[in-house]
């Protein structure tokens, strides 16, 4: 039975909240923000953003570290969980930036050392900066003139499988494939096509050398919010301000899926542990789970009562079908050994190397947080996942899917809602749509999809001519790519990315499906954690992280992992009135 949401008053947060596991406990001593506690500043509207390095061979309690952003400041801790107090007297490097704000930020997990890291950061005004906050001697800028896109960086994450490439996303609605070592240029780059498909195409520079970007994705309209790599790293999900979740084979640059919010852009993306299942969150306040094998929305989930900032799968908390026995721990070590000199000549790592500590360590902490059971993710049958989401009403939700919710097919005739409130009421379509494109009627019931991709009735297409899409001056490019194809199926095309272009005209079909054709799930647990917008969750082996726009990082402590020891609950609250302690 889910926990009901808790009414209370408008300033109760909540310090503890109870799952069918146990009982999670803010560890109100592991909560990390700027040293001197600076008020938050309402103009800043960057979010507040968290990552996390481990570093090998490293003494007890010193190898997590952790980066945040607060304003024009970023910051690096060495991060004591709920083990030991945060102390924020001693950050490992401290940077504050002039003309711009520090917007997201990745480290790169393949390269890590005993003594360096490197850390990529994007900004506000579209730089991004390679630095190694560790040995403090490694300072690369990229796109400095802001000769390659002059829009704020979005998302940027260090490719799957590869220790030098890097990914990075502008609210301009373009990606950009950089090299670490390779320069930028000194003049605005000439591209040429490379790949083009439904709403997105793909160019490479024309230069006689090599020079960042090494391509340059064009994707959607609008902003492009955040992209995910999937776990076996074959896939790029992304999602957009147009609404749509994207998903690219990486290698190919082939779109395989295709997903529109119920209305509004989406804001955020995850995959699940094993690659299955892709969970989105936007502007129409839910969460939507889409399945890559099926290619359909298998559920959505209302909880949330504002904007869904983020949401990530918890792969500390998941259940397989049956339990996985791998002998003796010798047979099992064998087993670790094997996948880690699969995985260094992968990447092209001797096996002597440094680095190779890092890619053990990786392994090592991938099978305990799935219970010895997960040499192979992807290889699994997982039976149960847990997923968490945070947003802009300040709560944080705990959602739970299970078998009988993804085995239920799509269409009215499902067998039941999963809904253990029956007092929550459905959100209602609104009239508009943030995107602002004209209504249209509901597209025809025997609209197909097939393989992600809306395959249109004849008798949709429109002698008279299809709508028309009003492009948004900033951008000053044409999304619809393929009508400018020669192919002969180019008129059908260009109808197919017109109807695509309206929200409307999809509720109904595989691609938006109504909210009566799939389950609606209900949170688990949703709390009131902050007075602030919520801004990023990690979930982590011992304890889950949350992050809020004042700029505060706090710990949750997983049931049975408390091992700081707390100042009482009263004296808590006394220090800080806003604070409660209702399960």
């Amino acid at each position: 039975m889910a926990v009901q949401c808790d009414g209370g008053g408008k300033d109760e947060l909540k310090t503890q909240f109870m799952t069918r596991e146990g009982v999670y406990k803010l560890m109100t001593h592991s909560e990390y923000s700027r040293p001197n506690r600076v008020g938050y500043n309402t103009q800043t509207n960057t979010p507040v953003k968290v990552s996390f390095v481990t570093l090998p061979d490293q003494p007890t309690g010193c190898s997590d570290h952790i980066c945040f952003n607060v304003g024009r400041e970023l910051y690096v801790y060495v991060y004591k969980g709920v083990k030991k107090a945060a102390d924020l007297t001693k950050p490992v490097d401290k940077r504050v930036y002039k003309g711009t704000y520090p917007t997201c930020h990745d480290f790169n997990l393949h390269t890590v050392t005993s003594e360096n890291a490197s850390l990529l950061v994007g900004f506000s005004a579209g730089q991004i900066q390679l630095i190694d906050p560790i040995k403090k001697e490694l300072s690369k800028l990229y796109n400095e003139e802001r000769l390659i896109d002059k829009t704020k960086v979005t998302c940027l994450k260090w490719v799957p499988d590869s220790p030098n490439l890097f990914l990075v996303s502008h609210s301009s609605g373009q990606m950009y494939v950089y090299k670490d070592d390779l320069p930028c240029g000194t003049t605005p780059p000439h591209y040429q096509i490379f790949k083009q498909g439904e709403s997105f195409a793909v160019y490479t520079c024309k230069t006689k050398s090599t020079r960042n970007p090494l391509y340059r994705w064009v994707v959607g309209e609008g902003s492009l919010n955040q992209f995910a790599f999937s776990p076996c790293s074959k896939h790029l999900a992304t999602v957009s301000q147009d609404g749509f979740l994207r998903v690219f084979n990486y290698d190919t640059m082939d779109l395989v899926g295709l997903v529109r919010s119920y209305f509004g852009g989406l804001l955020c993306v995850c995959w699940s542990p094993d690659s299955k299942y892709v969970v989105t969150g936007g502007e129409d306040d839910l969460v939507t789970v889409w399945s890559f094998l099926e290619k359909r929305v298998v559920a959505r989930g209302y909880g949330h009562k504002s904007w869904v900032n983020v949401v990530a799968f918890d792969t500390h908390n998941i259940s397989y079908a049956d339990s996985i026995d791998f002998g003796s721990e010798e047979d099992l070590s064998q087993l670790i050994a094997s996948a880690e000199q699969n995985d260094s000549s992968k990447l092209g790592i001797p096996n002597n190397s440094k680095s190779n500590a890092a890619v053990s360590g990786a392994y090592r902490t991938s099978l305990a947080t799935c219970n010895r059971s997960s040499v192979d993710m992807c290889s699994l049958t997982i039976t149960s996942y847990r997923f968490g989401s945070v947003g802009q009403d300040t709560q944080f939700c705990l959602w739970d899917l299970t078998e009988d919710v993804l085995k239920q097919p799509m269409g009215r005739t499902r067998t039941s809602v999963v809904l253990n409130n029956p007092s929550m009421q459905l959100p209602s379509v609104p009239k508009c749509n943030s995107v602002g494109h004209v209504q249209a009627n509901c597209i025809a019931k025997d609209t197909s999809v097939a393989d992600g991709n809306l395959v249109l009735p004849l008798n949709l297409v429109s002698k008279s001519g299809t709508l028309e899409k009003k492009q948004d001056k900033e951008h000053k490019r044409n999304f619809s790519l393929s009508s400018r194809s020669s192919d002969k199926n180019s008129l059908n095309k260009s109808t197919h990315s017109k109807v695509l272009d309206d929200p409307v005209r999809l509720i109904g079909t595989t691609i938006c499906p109504c909210l009566d054709e799939v389950p609606m799930l209900e949170p688990l647990v949703c709390k009131k954690i902050a007075h602030e917008r919520l801004t990023d969750l990690v979930f982590r082996e011992d304890c889950a992280v949350t992050a809020c726009q004042e700029g505060y990082v706090c710990t949750w402590a997983r049931p049975g992992k408390t091992g700081l020891v707390q100042q009482s609950l009263s004296s808590h609250s006394s220090s800080n009135p806003s604070a409660g302690t209702v399960v």
